[in-house]
């Protein structure tokens, strides 16, 4: 079997002899099709990635055709097209228990605390496959993606109406978009990239975009109308995450949506004269890719525009690292294999 492993920070080596699963009870054996590249990958290739060891195969934003099932497997079939899951959760703990899979105490997620899809074939628990016959391969992968986006928004409890701002326009970022305006919410969004801003007001019909790496509270006013209510920081930078409380307004929130692998401080008499909420959110639940397959269904978003740069599996080692420059204006990096 092909695969791809990263021995260390910028390190990759391409294998064809690595060994190919085996399907046991209640899981499926995944033909991968698709690999999207995600912030996390970027980071654990850099050495930035918290909960993360090496060697590791990276990728968890799957998608494949199903190649075999174990015994126990009803609502799936072989030949299905399928979109994966990658949190395993173990279903026992407290957490798991209220049903909060996302933050299991001993969550496996794939490509990052055990090996993920950058390789030919994945098994998986049927519980972590999603049937998407109706949907293409490309658009199957990025419902993971989307579904970080719709977990967050819905941690925010969005109201109609509501002044919400975006502050970074990345793929995770354009997924809190949708969904905040899916609730109802006027959309700002924040990011120091004129070109994903542009890319932001055609493909999401943002209200308005800020080009500047800290607003003031008069700019953010005199854009907005008002202090945002909402504040989701999708950068997964520090130091923007840290900016992140300023730009709430009295009364609000701050979710963070990315993280980095840093202590974060902020001023304690200004969160709470504002009293302020700070929330945290981590990967996403089934209920989060159900609400992804009705975005998906309405076609109300151009998701083949969302796909910016595609390369073939043997190719990954010589592209990645281009997919790091700021010039090369990535949304979404799609590896076909």
């Amino acid at each position: 079997m092909r695969g791809i492993v990263c021995n260390q920070p910028k390190e990759f080596t391409f294998r064809s002899d690595m060994k190919a699963p085996t399907v046991s009870d209640g899981e499926v054996l995944v033909q991968i099709k698709r690999v999207g590249i995600c912030g996390t990958d970027l980071h654990a290739y850099m050495g930035n990635q918290p909960f993360f060891q090496y060697p590791r195969v990276l990728g968890h934003e799957l998608a494949g055709e199903v190649a075999e099932i174990g015994n126990g497997v009803n609502h799936i079939k072989k030949g299905d097209r399928v979109a994966i899951i990658p949190y395993l959760h173990c279903g026992s703990c407290d957490a798991c228990e209220a049903g909060k899979t996302n933050c299991c105490e001993s969550i496996q997620v794939l490509g990052v605390h055990t090996d993920g899809g950058m390789c030919e074939q994945l098994v998986v628990p049927v519980e972590h496959v999603i049937q998407t016959n109706h949907l293409t391969l490309d658009h199957a992968a990025l419902m993971e993606p989307l579904a970080i986006g719709a977990h967050a928004v819905n941690r925010a409890e969005i109201k109609p109406g509501e002044k919400v701002l975006v502050v970074g326009a990345g793929p995770i970022g354009l997924g809190v978009v949708a969904f905040a305006k899916q609730k109802g919410a006027e959309v700002t969004v924040l990011d120091l990239s004129e070109e994903r801003l542009a890319f932001c007001k055609k493909w999401a019909g943002v209200q308005h975009t800020l080009c500047t790496s800290k607003p003031t509270e008069a700019e953010l006013k005199a854009t907005i109308g008002k202090m945002p209510s909402i504040v989701f920081d999708a950068t997964g930078n520090a130091h923007s995450m840290t900016q992140a409380f300023d730009y709430v307004g009295f009364g609000g929130k701050l979710i963070y949506v990315g993280l980095v692998k840093q202590d974060l401080s902020f001023n304690d008499p200004d969160f709470h004269k504002k009293e302020l909420t700070l929330l945290g959110s981590r990967n996403a639940t089934v209920k989060d890719f159900e609400d992804v397959a009705h975005l998906l269904a309405s076609k109300n978003y151009h998701m083949d525009e969302y796909i910016t740069h595609t390369c073939e599996l043997d190719e990954v080692i010589e592209t990645f690292e281009s997919w790091l420059k700021p010039e090369s204006n990535v949304i979404k990096a799609m590896v076909h294999v």
